[in-house]
C-alpha cells in the first residue's frame, strides 16, 4: 500500500518511518508507541488515504478515538469510516482489513477511559473540545 496524495508531511513521516521499521515507529515522540495504521476509502474522492493513529485494545478488537488531537471538528477519517466502514489497517508486521464500528453509550466511555487510562494526552484532547470524542472499534473481517 502507497501512502496517498492526500498525505501531509507529518503524517507521512510517521507512516514512511512505521513502513521501514516492520511496525514500530523509531521516531520521536512516539517511539515504541502504540501505533496503527488505518486506510480508509475517501467518502468523497473515492481514493484510499492512510493515518496512523493511537490504538489500544479490547479483546480481540483495536481501539482508535476521533479526537483530531482535540480540534474541534471531527477527524476526515472518521467521515471515511461512516461511509464505508471496511478499512485496511496495518499494525506490527501486519496487514488486514477490519470492519469499523462507532460505539456508542456505556460501551463507548468504558473504552474511551481504558484509552485514556493507556494514552493519557487523550484525557487532555477530551477537556480541549466541546464535542463527544467518537470511539471506534476495529474488528478484523476473516476472508470467506
Amino acid at each position: 500500500m502507497q501512502v496517498s496524495e492526500g498525505e501531509l508531511g507529518w503524517n507521512a513521516k510517521i507512516i514512511e518511518n512505521f513502513r521501514e521499521h516492520g511496525g514500530r515507529v523509531t521516531m520521536p515522540p512516539f517511539q515504541d508507541s502504540h501505533l496503527l495504521l488505518l486506510t480508509t476509502i475517501g467518502a468523497t474522492s473515492g481514493k484510499p488515504t492512510t493515518v496512523p493513529l493511537g490504538y489500544t485494545r479490547d479483546g480481540d478488537a483495536y481501539v482508535v478515538v476521533g479526537s483530531n488531537s482535540g480540534g474541534p471538528l471531527q477527524p476526515v477519517w472518521l467521515g471515511n469510516v461512516l461511509a464505508q466502514p471496511l478499512v485496511s489497517i496495518e499494525v506490527g508486521p501486519e496487514t488486514f482489513q477490519a470492519r469499523a464500528t462507532v460505539t456508542e453509550g456505556a460501551l463507548r466511555r468504558r473504552l474511551l477511559d481504558a484509552h485514556q487510562a493507556a494514552i493519557p494526552i487523550f484525557t487532555k484532547y477530551e477537556q480541549m473540545t466541546e464535542r463527544q470524542l467518537p470511539v471506534i472499534t476495529l474488528e478484523r473481517v476473516t476472508p470467506a
